[in-house]
């Protein structure tokens, strides 16, 4: 499953050589001229096929709620559509930490059970939390003072 800047003939025809069956959206072109390259015009055509069918909607659909959602919601309502830093890679560290935060909020809901990273504050004494990255499980360290 892909966005519509990942289509190129030369991806498809490399996906489909690697065996996977590419479910790529297409960008308007208008007519393609197919020019003594017959693989890459079976690659786009067996794309096009599989994402108009119901497999190729039913992804686009899951797709559309698992990333483009999370997406709109750190540049709408997290605020990051008006940013105001200088310089493109500063704009690009912001959204980083912008959704790392955003991630960990969603990992802390997921796997212990608090609402937000706020709900840590009714705590009487301050908890760390630990990731061990080699069994990818969160522990709490209350920290007594």
């Amino acid at each position: 499953m892909g966005d519509k800047g990942y289509h190129s003939d030369r991806t498809l025809v490399q996906l489909e050589e690697q065996g996977l069956r590419p479910y790529v959206s297409e960008p308007d072109r208008g007519r393609r001229k197919w020019k003594d390259d017959v693989a890459a015009q079976m690659a786009v055509y067996a794309n096009r096929r599989r994402i108009r069918g119901e497999r190729g909607k039913r992804l686009q659909r899951r797709r559309a709620e698992i990333l483009e959602r999370p997406f709109a919601h750190l540049y709408e309502t997290g605020g990051m559509r008006r940013t105001h830093l200088r310089g493109h890679t500063n704009i690009l560290k912001r959204l980083l930490i912008h959704a790392a935060g955003f991630n960990l909020g969603l990992m802390m809901r997921t796997e212990l059970g608090f609402g937000t990273p706020r709900a840590l504050q009714g705590f009487v004494s301050i908890p760390w939390i630990w990731s061990d990255a080699s069994r990818g499980r969160w522990t709490l360290f209350p920290i007594s003072r």
